[in-house]
């Protein structure tokens, strides 16, 4: 069994029709008003609740031909009013649009109103290659600058939850570095090879491996190193931010791809990918963010 693809998300999305209520920060941008409109009115999947320029969105909508039926508007530019409003019960998702990084997560981590939980919180992406039909998760590739080892130990337990929820009865993990030897000048390998020691619920992990090892089994071959993991991997556990965000972002745009991205760790799933994202993009990101509910 591995991962579904985005056709499965997105159908089974709309067979439900949840019309779970969401909470969007920054709602001036034209992509994320097209996917919520095809949301809301084709599929049945959200309805919107948007904060930002009331006067910019109905403006940006207006000139591109957006229906904003069923939507709320909330001329508010603090992110804090959307995170509340899930709080409140208003919403049950929480959206990304167009607002920076640091922003967002200002609000999400307010110790009074955010959606703290006491765990790591971090972004988990699901990508899919589509002439190898290879789908595999990545973390964290957003949040987490430099993860301590018990990060990682919460970041890979948040990858294995996501795995069994979309349908996974036991996860494959690579636990990332550059080589797959251990050595003292890479100390991400250690933490790799003491995180591929421990127990998790149906799932096997094995580190470290470099990219190669992780995706191909032909490479495993070639470098005769045996393992469960190896070319199989349903999840890539990366050493700190700068190599996960590097990976995931060359993908994107140079590989055949489709990808999405939620926030875990927090209250409730939180869809959360790049302000320059696409529509079909951000509806990925709705489709996973609606599975893990």
């Amino acid at each position: 069994m591995s991962l579904p693809p985005f056709e499965d998300l997105q159908r089974r999305a709309t067979e439900r029709r949840p019309s779970v209520p969401v909470a969007v920060i920054g709602g001036e941008d034209v992509s994320l008003l097209r996917a919520l409109r095809v949301a809301c009115h084709h599929r049945g999947w959200v309805r919107p609740l948007l904060t930002g320029r009331a006067d910019v969105i109905r403006r940006l909508a207006a000139d591109n031909q957006i229906d904003l039926a069923d939507f709320t508007l909330l001329d508010i530019e603090d992110p804090a009013e959307a995170v509340r409003a899930v709080r409140a019960g208003l919403a049950r998702l929480l959206m990304k649009g167009m607002i920076d990084t640091p922003a967002l997560m200002r609000a999400v981590l307010d110790a009074d109103h955010g959606l703290r939980t006491g765990r790591t919180i971090c972004q988990v992406v699901l990508m899919e290659i589509v002439q190898a039909g290879r789908r595999f998760l990545m973390a964290d590739t957003g949040i987490c600058i430099q993860p301590t080892l018990d990060q990682k130990d919460d970041i890979l337990r948040h990858t294995v939850e996501v795995g069994h929820r979309l349908g996974l009865e036991e996860v494959k993990v690579a636990v990332m570095a550059a080589s797959e030897k251990v050595t003292e000048a890479m100390p991400e390998t250690r933490d790799a090879e003491e995180l591929s020691r421990r127990t998790y619920p149906a799932a096997v992990v094995q580190g470290p491996l470099p990219f190669d090892l992780a995706y191909s089994s032909f490479a495993g071959e070639q470098k005769r190193l045996p393992g469960p993991v190896v070319g199989a991997a349903d999840v890539m556990l990366f050493p700190n931010l700068v190599s996960a965000n590097l990976t995931v972002k060359a993908m994107m745009y140079t590989a055949n791809c489709r990808f999405g991205g939620v926030l875990c760790g927090t209250a409730c799933p939180v869809v959360f990918m790049s302000r320059a994202d696409s529509t079909p993009t951000r509806l990925n990101s709705l489709a996973l963010a609606l599975a893990l509910l």
